[in-house]
């Protein structure tokens, strides 16, 4: 059971750093969700310190995704256009350019969703869609580097106690 439960564990935290980047899932909960079954293995003593901290980490920046592209967009004086332009361009860059739609999605995304709140005022719209744009890298990045650390520590975990594995 408790290498099926490792095994279940290093897929959430694969998943967890492929969730950083694609809105549909949330990168270090679904990170903290691999941490949290690798401390439900009997190889593992169970440390409701560790676990909640890194929950507490993990539930914080699910907040803050939304929150970070919404600042950046408010202090380049964008609109809540901008934000969902942001995530539609982000989807629809990912599905036809792959890894570069990462980049060109969400500005372009932001751009046009500006546009569409005020056509009139394209300065303003490009604006604020490099502040969207902004916002959304450094959240994307923050996301990343959460689940990162996360998958640090479960495998520094499972490296510990490998012994009691195999």
């Amino acid at each position: 059971m408790d290498l099926i439960l490792l095994f279940i564990g290093s897929i959430f935290i694969v998943l967890g750093i492929i969730g950083s980047f694609l809105p549909v899932l949330p990168g270090p909960v679904t990170s903290w969700v691999g941490i949290l079954l690798i401390h439900l293995t009997e190889a593992i003593p169970f440390n409701w310190t560790y676990v909640g901290i890194t929950l507490a980490i993990a539930v914080l920046i699910y907040f803050l995704d939304y929150v970070i592209p919404a600042l950046g967009t408010k202090k380049f004086g964008g609109s809540k256009y901008g934000i969902y332009g942001t995530t539609i361009g982000l989807i629809i860059g990912l599905i036809f350019f792959g890894p570069l739609g990462i980049i060109i999605g969400p500005f372009t995304g932001a751009l046009v969703g500006e546009l569409m709140y005020d056509s009139n005022n394209s300065k303003r719209a490009i604006k604020a869609a490099f502040g969207s744009f902004i916002g959304f890298l450094f959240s994307t990045g923050l996301k990343f580097i959460v689940s990162l650390i996360f998958a640090g520590l479960f495998i520094s975990k499972f490296w510990e106690y490998k012994s009691v594995f195999f």
